[in-house]
């Protein structure tokens, strides 16, 4: 019977034009995942016949820990996210460890998230970019930006980060919380899903990873169109927050008391 405690991660890379990236982020976990048998799930999101046919030779490279879930056409990350965390909950994992597939993180800290997981395993673990040279100005700005309004529709003041795509999340509550709620599909998605995560009483833990863009990367991000997106869905959590108020309040007042003991 199998241990419904048990702590069984796995790693999630939804893929979006980014073939030859992935590779680089496969090979970069690859002794990690062997060594302690962590699953890593590539989710196709709609990729042209060449990007499916690299990401295809990247599972059949790595066939012993590599698996690849496809979704007919592009859906954007949230999609792609919805889709590996289902595939996760059906195959009894614990947890995903969701990573994006640009190689802009330092995936050597990926150990120690899962260690932070392990740890605390009702809490939503995530990561906070530490920036580079090679930062464009307007992505710290951006960050910035989403991070202010993250803390005034939450009423907490540690969150550090809203847009990095480096978390390890708890499969059962927020596979539980995607079934319920219609969340962004693309840009919106890595600050929807925290707030929302946040607002179900889900603890969270913030730690650094490294960040570095790439001269020759390739970048989904759609300034205009993004941020419209992203100003959108802060919007409509400014009213969800409105109507939460006393939820807030007593969520407060609990932690106060709870402080005083």
């Amino acid at each position: 019977m199998k241990n419904e405690n048990a702590f069984l991660p796995a790693i999630l890379i939804p893929v979006f034009r980014h073939g030859e990236a992935c590779r680089t982020v496969v090979n970069s976990i690859s002794s990690l995942c062997r060594e302690q048998k962590i699953p890593v799930i590539l989710v196709d999101d709609g990729n042209d016949k060449e990007t499916k046919a690299l990401l295809q030779k990247i599972v059949l490279e790595n066939a012993d820990f590599t698996e690849l879930v496809s979704l007919p056409k592009n859906g954007g990350k949230g999609a792609a996210f919805e889709e590996g965390i289902f595939f996760a909950e059906a195959r009894g994992f614990s947890h995903v460890l969701q990573m994006d597939a640009d190689a802009q993180h330092d995936s050597s800290r990926s150990a120690f998230f899962l260690d932070r997981a392990r740890a605390h395993p009702d809490a939503l673990i995530c990561g906070y970019p530490e920036y580079d040279e090679s930062a464009p100005q307007h992505r710290k700005g951006a960050h910035r930006f989403a991070n202010w309004w993250c803390a005034v529709v939450t009423w907490e003041k540690g969150i550090v980060d809203s847009l990095c795509g480096f978390r390890v999340y708890p499969v059962k509550e927020t596979a539980k919380l995607v079934r319920q709620k219609s969340l962004d599909k693309r840009m919106g998605f890595d600050i929807d899903i925290l707030i929302r995560l946040i607002w179900r009483g889900v603890p969270f833990e913030f730690y650094g990873v490294k960040v570095t863009y790439p001269v020759d990367g390739i970048s989904n991000f759609r300034a205009f169109r993004d941020n419209v997106r992203i100003s959108w869905v802060f919007t409509k959590f400014f009213f969800g927050m409105c109507v939460r108020i006393p939820l807030f309040v007593w969520r407060k007042i609990r932690s106060k008391n709870r402080a005083k003991k």
